[in-house]
């Protein structure tokens, strides 16, 4: 049964239980407010007390829900029940309260909670606005500006912070529930407060709203929901109550049914399903109380940095003591630049160093349960990392490599027990993408699969994994993506031309900006090893580029030409000069026909890896491209999209 009932002392005891985030669907909705009614009309029944099984509130409303007609009783409908009952309902909260499960208690006459309950309004992330009355009834309880940062910009409160604004009116130890109904005795004695909807608010000045607005506008980053969260909270200061709740309605229902949340909802399941691949539900992973990571470069730095902040012990290892000294330097300098962010205290950036070890010599993993590669990409040095790692570590530790292209097996010929190896690709920086590609062998072990999806978890990050191919599913379509991007070149469309088709699509930059960032010079030296191992690949005008000098950013040329000390790219006539011979002449295309190009071939790629069971599916796919390579969260991944244009 999805609801409880219960009642002691005069009060109802109403309890969702509807694992496993006590969403509210129809059958809760449908019953909550048949019990309203009943509640009313039983003279036994003083006042409710409302409240989750388990560990959390409500986490929201059933988003399966939003690919079908809504369905009566709405939420709106129900919480404005609940908000006019003549018995007073309370909401008794512990853990999440978010969405739906946040919009609920403020249709309660009063809420009580815990220190540890967490409310937020999330909506936006899902492409939609709050659409039960959070712009309306939050700010009226907690004021215009914080109410702001909830319903538009993620903000969360704590039990401690929601009672010192008003959205909590006391906070109670456990057991909620019998702190619950002690409130709710003592508060029949005395008035009872106004409901949120009819309680009075300051006004805002213009500058708040137009402060908020550019502040919105600059995380927002393109999406929709977010300025019009603002727009509904002040629709509703300055017009009223149901007026505002009526366009707050209006903007939910159109927002609901658009494309953009429709790509944020495939994604927000696709991230959901991820963590829990179900061929592994079954096996444990194995303990992980220690790391270790050979190399103190760019990527085994990051590596450090992420387990560091999961709380995991490092074993930091260099080839020689200057270049440990600089890993050692470079890695306390992410945690100095996170202190001065604010993001961490000074007790927690000292803390992240202290686990720390730092070592020259593969002898210092001798005990760590995991540990992870990030060399210089050359299978003949990797497996002679390999080679001496098989000797000293732990014969049930395990043995990963950072590889982005390079085939697993081959690092791991010779390995004793190549079930504890497997390929776990980080993406730089690594302490901040969220990608972690997983690549297991045909030897590896369930249960060391299964701990690289745990450490995955641990670390905060969107496992995927992957089967074996050159560049695994990421750096396979990034490939494809360049040389489609290439082709127009070929065909007389100028860099900036693609590249700016790509921003206004919602890349952060475009194909040719984002090489010239990262280096010509790495894809050139892929294309050149292949070149050597007798592959026949076709000249680029990158490899023209990278031949002439120009590798991008760190040569003060690549695609486009970069003023001393300046990253802002710069239309280049000698770029132009220098890659005559493989383009066209010079022809404009419409943006929207470039773009179509452009996601058509990863597309097709990513049917290409489908169709070779190197990803198990389409989200995969999708969750790779958005999370390792920028693809806008907004359009939902290039397989989602391409199956909403053609369906």
């Amino acid at each position: 049964m999805s609801v409880h009932v219960e009642q002691r002392s005069g009060i109802a005891i109403v309890t969702i239980d509807n694992p496993p985030v006590n969403a509210i669907n129809l059958a809760v909705r449908t019953k909550l407010l048949a019990l309203a009614d009943e509640f009313d009309a039983d003279s036994r029944v003083r006042a409710v007390v409302l409240t989750g099984a388990g560990k959390l509130f409500v986490g929201g409303a059933d988003i399966t829900e939003f690919d079908r007609p809504v369905e009566p009783p709405s939420l709106p409908d129900l919480i404005g029940r609940i908000e006019s009952a003549a018995k007073p309902w309370i909401a008794a909260i512990r853990g999440a309260a978010f969405g739906g499960g946040l919009e609920v208690p403020l249709g309660c006459r009063m809420r009580v909670a815990t220190e540890d309950a967490k409310f937020a309004l999330p909506e936006v992330n899902l492409g939609i606005i709050p659409g039960a009355g959070g712009t309306q009834r939050l700010p009226r309880l907690i004021g215009i500006e914080t109410a702001l940062r909830v319903a538009a910009e993620n903000l969360q409160l704590d039990g401690v912070r929601a009672a010192e604004l008003g959205l909590v009116d006391r906070l109670v130890r456990e057991p909620l529930v019998d702190a619950a109904v002690d409130f709710a005795l003592e508060a029949l004695e005395s008035p009872l407060p106004e409901p949120a909807s009819r309680r009075p608010m300051v006004a805002a000045d213009p500058a708040t709203w137009e402060e908020a607005g550019q502040r919105i506008r600059r995380s927002a980053r393109g999406a929709s929901a977010p300025l019009l969260a603002l727009d509904a909270l002040r629709f509703g200061v300055e017009n009223g109550f149901d007026a505002g709740l009526a366009n707050e309605r209006s903007i939910f229902l159109k927002l609901r049914a658009s494309e953009e949340a429709a790509a944020l909802r495939h994604l927000f399941f696709a991230e959901r399903a991820a963590p829990r691949p179900a061929d592994l539900r079954g096996t444990a992973p194995l303990p992980l109380a220690s790391a270790g990571v050979v190399g103190g470069g760019t990527m085994g730095v990051g590596i450090a940095a992420a387990l560091r902040n999961a709380g995991i012990p490092v074993v930091l290892v260099e080839r020689d003591q200057q270049s440990l000294e600089r890993g050692l330097a470079a890695l306390k300098a992410i945690f100095e630049a996170a202190r001065k962010k604010a993001s961490l205290t000074d007790e927690e950036a000292e803390a992240r160093m202290q686990d720390v070890t730092g070592a020259v010599g593969y002898e210092a993993f001798a005990r760590c349960d995991l540990v992870i590669e990030a060399v210089f990409e050359d299978v003949a040095i990797k497996r002679e990392v390999f080679a001496s790692l098989g000797r000293i570590c732990r014969a049930d530790a395990i043995l990963a490599t950072n590889t982005s292209y390079i085939d697993p097996r081959q690092i791991a010929e010779g390995l004793p027990d190549p079930g504890r190896f497997i390929g776990l690709h980080f993406f730089s920086p690594a302490q901040v993408m969220k990608l972690l590609e997983i690549v297991p062998t045909p030897e590896t072990r369930p249960d060391v699969v299964a701990t690289s999806f745990e450490l995955a978890r641990r670390l905060g990050k969107v496992p995927v994994r992957s089967g074996i191919c050159d560049g695994f599913i990421g750096n396979r379509i990034l490939r494809r993506y360049r040389a489609e991007a290439e082709a127009l070149l070929r065909d007389g469309v100028a860099p900036a031309a693609v590249d700016a088709a790509m921003r206004g699509f919602g890349y952060a930059m475009g194909p040719f900006e984002m090489q010239d960032m990262a280096g010509l010079d790495i894809s050139f030296m892929h294309r050149e090893a292949a070149r050597a191992r007798g592959e026949q690949i076709a000249e680029t005008p990158g490899d023209l580029l990278v031949r002439a000098g120009r590798k991008g950013q760190k040569s003060g040329g690549g695609w486009y030409d970069y003023a001393p000390g300046e990253r802002s790219p710069v239309p280049s006539q000698e770029a132009a000069r220098i890659i005559a011979p493989l383009v066209g002449a010079p022809i404009e295309i419409a943006a929207d026909r470039i773009v179509s190009r452009l996601i058509a071939a990863m597309a097709s790629e990513g049917q290409a890896i489908l169709d070779e069971g190197i990803a198990a599916s389409p989200a995969d796919i999708d969750l790779v491209e958005v999370h390792g390579y920028g693809f806008p969260r907004k359009r939902g991944g290039p397989m989602f999209l391409t199956k909403r244009q053609t369906s």
